[in-house]
């Protein structure tokens, strides 16, 4: 029997160019320049929140590097050995980007803790404009990210962290503004714990989705059950199995299926209708089917091993 594939030249999506590019460029070399001046005036100050706000915003410019670098490799095309180029590379920027800023919080958390026992004076008119610094610096890097932040998650990523500094930064401020007044040095140690709370519940989700797609998982955008319903009402089609759908980076999908379509092939044009329905409608962007006519029987292999 005669199966039919159809591969690249119907199914698959490809990208020229990345508008994320330049937002990815300014932000870097905004937050490098941010997190030297805020280093060294944390140091100055005495504030282990300037500090946890410095190695917080060095995790975002490491973050960064990796989720522009994945950017640029995703668009590489397919070779002899990577068949789907090093799309895939921008799902472990995400979960490397995730894991790294959990472990930042962790530091952090240590030594606002250790802090606490004896919470040393700090210069409170440094910490407010140094802060103020981060709210405009990462307001506008945040602001460069929004658009893009819809259709991946490395782009979102960014938007978060910067979105997050800014806030971050404006709860410094306010601990500036209070231990200027009143000199309750602990607000200190205890806004860099804010800081920690704040970064983990705007990362969790990043690594949650990012271990998700690392894992082959059906990406959080695709309604599988939708997919395979349309699937099973193309006029023609019996039965269907051995689905698969995973994401093949941060942005685009695949899918691999088994039609069981009694009558055999129906032809090229119907084929692309079905695969241009998948990727209009559904988000494949790359799709591979296979056409049976139900005299064998057919079943997914990873089914039949269990």
């Amino acid at each position: 029997m005669d199966h039919q594939h159809n591969h690249c030249s119907h199914g698959h999506h490809h990208h020229h160019g990345d508008p994320n590019s330049r937002a990815f460029g300014i932000a870097i070399s905004l937050n490098v320049l941010y997190v030297v001046v805020e280093f060294v005036y944390g140091l100055i100050a005495n504030s282990t929140a300037l500090l946890a706000d410095a190695g917080h915003n060095l995790a975002d410019v490491l973050g960064l590097l990796l989720a522009g670098g994945a950017a640029i490799l995703a668009r590489r095309v397919p070779s002899g050995r990577y068949t789907y180029g090093l799309r895939s590379s921008s799902i472990l920027a995400a979960l490397a980007n995730a894991m790294f800023l959990l472990v930042t919080c962790g530091a952090i958390a240590w030594e606002a803790i250790l802090r606490f026992y004896q919470p040393p004076a700090v210069a409170g008119m440094t910490v407010i404009v140094v802060a103020g610094m981060g709210i405009a610096i990462n307001g506008l890097s945040a602001w460069m990210f929004m658009r893009g932040s819809h259709d991946d998650i490395n782009v979102r990523g960014a938007y978060l962290h910067m979105a997050a500094d800014a806030a971050v930064s404006l709860g410094v401020v306010a601990a500036g503004f209070v231990m200027l007044v009143t000199g309750w040095y602990w607000l200190d140690p205890l806004v860099s714990l804010v800081i920690v709370s704040v970064i983990v519940a705007g990362t969790w989700s990043l690594l949650r989705e990012s271990v998700h797609l690392a894992l082959s998982a059906v990406p959080a955008s695709i309604d599988l059950p939708q997919v395979e319903a349309y699937l099973r009402s193309c006029k023609g089609v019996s039965d269907i199995h051995d689905l698969h759908i995973w994401g093949m980076s941060t942005t685009e999908s695949a899918l691999t299926v088994h039609l069981v379509m009694p009558d055999g092939y129906p032809g090229d044009e119907y084929m692309d209708g079905i695969m241009h329905m998948l990727k209009d409608k559904y988000a494949v962007h790359h799709s591979t089917l296979q056409v049976e006519q139900g005299t064998t029987n057919h079943s997914c292999a990873l089914v039949a091993a269990h």
